[in-house]
């Protein structure tokens, strides 16, 4: 299979730099650890493929990534961007404008998510769709026989102890908003969500920041339940035989879309653009998937490619699980530091 994406590599760099000279040059991609972007024989593909020779940095949250854009200037060419923060990078003048003709397998990307407003600014692309998924719940099989229906769960007092939340303001806040049937971006009644989250902090064992983190603690059978990514769930599930299984609860839950820019200052647009066409080809996506877990892709031809009855064709295609799911929608900054300030003043209550 490398071989094969090796080969559709180089027929896709020819064909997506149709302008200007592909010269190689060192690449600098600045994405979440372990999330597609690093995976040694997807490098090792694109690289033979292209020559550019990529060089990852990372971030533990998306204030982190934002810090680090602003802070570095023209020192990344690719960057991963939640397009709920979209928005925030633009405004900030943080990256620039995408030529979406010179990248091939854009083309194939849904509608939906190719026109979102979240990553089309005064006419112009400033993110490509990668993958998407939600912020759900995972439970450890070992603590349940048969699997919750309910975000309530995190509240059984037969778990306490066994919790986990992710430590992220905006992401535990939009949870209270659905465990009080409230709606992620209109919240009206903070005062419930904060009711809310304060009663579930006898329950929590430690607040997570890294997919390894979770990964660990139920490795060791420490927890029961937390609140995790679909597309991590996924891969501990594929990648590390860990008993978990992803909860979808009756209630709802976050949904986000991931999605590649390119920083302001880039010195190798070239091989961004390149690095983003391989990114959403169904040739990398079929074998991630594979070999590790993935997220679900926003290339509508990458999801026919996977087998009939793949998660994320089956469950995440299914309409009744669709019609849970809330995407996340740009917030202030009004609105991010109130989330901080009550999110701070809540972790307090954890002894």
């Amino acid at each position: 299979m490398t071989s094969m994406i090796a080969k559709t590599m180089a027929t896709a760099a020819m064909t997506a730099l149709v302008t200007g000279s592909a010269l190689a040059a060192d690449l600098h991609v600045l994405n979440w650890k372990g999330y597609g972007a690093d995976e040694p024989w997807a490098i090792e593909a694109f690289e033979k493929a292209t020559g550019h020779k990529v060089i990852n940095d990372f971030f533990n949250s998306e204030q982190e990534m934002l810090t680090k854009l602003r802070t570095n200037p023209g020192l990344y060419d690719v960057v991963m961007i939640n397009a709920a923060f979209n928005d925030q990078a633009f405004n900030e003048g943080l990256i620039e404008p995408i030529d979406t003709s010179r990248i091939a397998n854009y083309a194939n990307i849904g509608e939906e998510k190719a026109k979102s407003p979240m990553l089309n600014h005064d006419g112009k692309v400033y993110g490509v769709p990668w993958v998407w998924g939600v912020t759900a719940i995972a439970v450890n099989e070992k603590s349940f026989p048969t699997l919750p229906t309910s975000i309530n769960v995190m509240w059984d007092p037969a778990h306490k102890g066994r919790v986990v939340l992710r430590d992220d303001a905006v992401e535990a806040i939009q949870f209270g908003a659905i465990a009080t049937g409230q709606d992620i971006n209109d919240i009206k009644d903070m005062d419930a969500v904060k009711a809310k989250l304060t009663s579930l902090m006898p329950q929590i064992r430690t607040f997570w920041s890294a997919e390894n983190d979770w990964n660990q603690m139920v490795a060791a059978n420490q927890i029961d339940v937390g609140t995790y990514w679909s597309g991590s769930a996924d891969r501990a599930k594929t990648n590390f035989k860990l008993p978990v299984s992803l909860v979808i609860p009756e209630e709802g839950c976050v949904g986000w879309l991931d999605a590649f820019s390119i920083p302001k200052g880039s010195k190798n647009v070239e091989g961004a653009l390149a690095f983003i066409n391989y990114m959403i080809d169904p040739a990398f996506y079929t074998e991630w998937v594979a070999k590790v877990g993935a997220p679900v892709s926003a290339n509508t031809k990458a999801l026919e490619a996977l087998p009939a009855d793949a998660f994320n064709r089956v469950v995440m295609g299914d309409p009744k699980i669709a019609s849970r799911i809330t995407f996340q929608a740009p917030i202030t900054d009004a609105q991010r530091e109130q989330y901080l300030a009550i999110w701070q003043e809540i972790k307090v209550n954890v002894k």
